[in-house]
């Protein structure tokens, strides 16, 4: 059983920053990418950011110069540092990953349950 659990999300005005995280836990052998996505009111989900085990990372255009991913790899958890936010900004963040349970199984991916995050004065 593997499970990803996010925190840090709550309500801001804009201009502020808040930093999410997310930890997984549970049975983990290794894991490979991991992202952070988003959802507003009736869109679909889109990705917002993600980084590699090596901490290659890959931005949103909307969110560059704004947010930064960044992970530790020996607590198994993702961090976004969300600066200057605009009510644009407002959504559920979810967490992903892609996680070996066992040295001899494939990459499954997960998500988390979601955090909310509003940006509203």
């Amino acid at each position: 059983q593997v499970q990803l659990v996010e925190s840090g999300g709550g309500l801001v005005q804009p201009g502020g920053s808040l930093r999410l995280s997310c930890a997984a836990s549970g049975n983990i052998f290794r894991i490979g990418a991991m992202g952070w996505y988003r959802q507003a009111p009736g869109q679909q989900r889109t990705l917002v950011a993600t980084i590699t085990s090596s901490g290659g990372t890959n931005y949103a255009d909307s969110v560059k110069g704004r947010f930064t991913i960044s992970r530790d790899n020996a607590k198994n958890t993702v961090y976004l540092q969300m600066n200057s936010l605009k009510p644009e900004d407002t959504a559920v963040y979810y967490c992903n990953a892609n996680i070996k349970r066992t040295s001899w199984s494939s990459y499954s991916n997960y998500w988390g349950q979601g955090t909310q995050v509003t940006v509203s004065s």
